[in-house]
């Protein structure tokens, strides 16, 4: 099973700062991650991430929460969880 996250974030520089302390960390590439996007809508930062399974994706917020209290995201609304239905790749 796979799970996407999106989560809005207002547009500021601690997404930044929250990617490096998650690279520093070594959480990254966590166990049942596959990517990882973000994107502009309407005025706001997207992200949304795909993994294995909603458990991993739980299991990896447990462990990285504390790690990002110190970069303050400014969330502006609630994740959704959403099955996803099949992924096509180009070939590399």
């Amino acid at each position: 099973m796979s799970a996407t996250r999106p989560c809005p974030l207002r547009p500021s520089s601690s997404t930044t700062r929250s990617h490096a302390a998650l690279q520093e960390s070594g959480e990254l590439p966590a166990d049942g991650f596959d990517f990882h996007v973000v994107f502009h809508s309407d005025g706001q930062l997207l992200v949304s991430e795909v993994w294995d399974s909603q458990k991993e994706l739980e299991a990896f917020g447990k462990r990285v929460m504390p790690l990002l209290a110190d970069v303050a995201l400014e969330h502006s609304g609630h994740p959704e969880i959403f099955e996803v239905h099949k992924i096509i790749r180009r070939q590399q």
